[in-house]
């Protein structure tokens, strides 16, 4: 019988599958050459086409905006731009409405941020128990955000009507006299605040809770073997942990309060609503930029309201960087 014999090529060994030991050496190349390669710019790959995004959608719009901030232009005829140079800028420094709409707008934040967070972080608390139909609270808690602003506003708008309104009918059973809700200035930016505290609890509630499901059982365990209550694991335990969340969440509604615009134009019932007001007594800088725009057609001082809300967040910002630094640097 006769034997096939394989023929090695010129100058080699003889031809044959690769063994175990081939693949092996394979990989180990592979994964030197990934290691020269460094790795460690894949992520800065990964987000590369977020900045490509954003240059296409966000950095122009800012520009454009910018450009327009520095002509006068009317609704009307967008193309036909005077240039004024910085006077919008002046002006609006210059207008009381702008510093009006200001206050309003970080009193309205204030009133409905620190309540807001505070009840969500209680939330949270309590839904991080074991408890029966924990599941059902949690998707409870979703529903105010996920209702429309529209129909939030129109309901507390209805809840807070002077002469047929829930909270004065209640206010009146107990001896209190109406309270005026849209015409007067604290009262209207209670009432706005409350429509804000609703919708927005619930979901801060929920990043709460997310970050306190990721903090070690075996920290609660060391703390109650060292006689922490209840409450000193919450404070020196909780809390701690989820204090970058508690930072996105600070940083989430200050952006949201410096933008807010449907709850208090929703809430006027009408030309009011877009003036915050027949004194501007809850006029915020989201309402003056469509006043100027849409009603008084000058989009050059709308587009100088936008930058001007736009750098209030850049200083926010930069203050708050500047705390952390320096509580660093002090602890």
């Amino acid at each position: 019988m006769a034997t096939s014999t394989t023929k090695a090529p010129a100058g080699g060994e003889p031809s044959g599958p690769p063994s175990k030991t081939d693949g092996e050496g394979t990989a180990r190349r592979r994964g030197a050459l990934l290691h020269r390669l460094d790795v460690r710019g894949a992520p800065y790959a990964f987000v590369a086409p977020f900045f490509v995004v954003f240059a296409a959608f966000s950095f122009y719009p800012l520009v454009y905006t910018s450009w327009i901030s520095l002509h006068r232009v009317e609704l009307a005829t967008l193309d036909v731009m005077e240039w004024v140079a910085f006077d919008n800028y002046v002006d609006l420094w210059n207008d009381s409405r702008f510093w009006n709409a200001l206050a309003n707008t970080l009193t309205i934040g204030v009133i409905s941020t620190v309540p807001q967070l505070l009840m969500a972080l209680g939330l949270a608390h309590l839904l991080n128990y074991r408890m029966r139909a924990s599941l059902f609270f949690r998707v409870a808690s979703l529903v105010p955000y996920a209702t429309s602003v529209a129909a939030a506003a129109l309901v507390f708008t209805m809840i807070f009507e002077r002469d047929f309104g829930m909270i004065n009918w209640a206010l009146g059973a107990v001896g209190v006299e109406p309270v005026n809700w849209e015409a007067d200035k604290w009262p209207a930016q209670v009432a706005i605040s409350t429509i804000v505290i609703w919708r927005w609890t619930g979901y801060n509630a929920l990043l709460y809770l997310a970050a306190m499901q990721a903090i070690p059982a075996e920290r609660y365990e060391a703390a109650a073997i060292d006689g922490a209550s209840r409450w000193k694991q919450f404070t020196h335990v909780t809390v701690p942990g989820i204090r970058s969340t508690i930072v996105f969440t600070i940083v989430l509604s200050t952006i949201g309060a410096t933008q807010l615009f449907g709850e208090p134009l929703i809430f006027g019932q009408g030309p009011n609503g877009v003036t915050g007001g027949a004194d501007n007594q809850y006029q915020t800088l989201g309402l003056l930029l469509y006043e100027e725009g849409w009603k008084n057609y000058q989009m050059g001082r709308s587009a100088t309201v936008a930058w001007a809300m736009f750098l209030l967040l850049v200083l926010v910002f930069v203050a708050q960087r500047l705390i952390k630094r320096l509580r660093s640097r002090t602890s």
